[in-house]
């Protein structure tokens, strides 16, 4: 059985404050999961930040990053990036509005598809988003810096665990 580390954090207070007053529950997803969401909300703000002197939000991060994990030309559909990103297609079309007027995506006809569109990085999207993806990375593997090597791959793996576990939403 492994000892508690001896450093306290909030979530350690809501715990016991529950425990006060509910002694019959049981917290243990309340810890794992008020621990999820508070690192999540942090580094995300912190990756926000470091998006930010590249002129583009989290989620035009997101469109810019998916282009550019497709690989040449970086070009997918609106419905493929929708898809990818979980966006209804009236928040899809709102994002690539603001990143074809910056010039770093142009939408052009699906030579394949009469009624389609093609969203394409353009070289200055691909300038950006390289270097907005170091920027974010770097913020993660600070963050990251309080593990060794073994437990961050230890968390890695079962953080993998608990969300192939997961239902998606509908």
């Amino acid at each position: 059985m492994s000892e508690r580390p001896q450093r306290k954090d909030p979530v350690d207070a809501i715990v016991d404050q529950w425990a006060a007053v509910r002694p019959d529950l049981d917290t243990k997803a309340m810890e794992v999961f008020g621990r999820i969401y508070r690192l999540s909300r942090t580094l995300g703000d912190r990756t926000e930040k470091a998006y930010a002197p590249y002129g583009i939000s989290r989620g035009e991060f997101d469109v810019l990053a998916t282009l550019r994990r497709s690989g040449e030309p970086y070009t997918l559909s609106p419905r493929q990036l929708s898809a990818t990103l979980m966006l209804t297609t009236g928040g899809m079309t709102g994002r690539l509005d603001k990143l074809e007027r910056a010039g770093l995506l142009r939408r052009s006809p699906d030579p394949h598809d009469r009624r389609g569109l093609q969203v394409t990085l353009t070289e200055k999207g691909l300038s950006i988003i390289d270097q907005a993806v170091g920027a974010g990375v770097a913020v993660q593997t600070e963050a990251l810096s309080a593990l060794d090597d073994e437990q961050a791959d230890q968390l890695a793996d079962l953080l993998r665990e608990l969300l192939a576990g997961t239902p998606e939403p509908r």
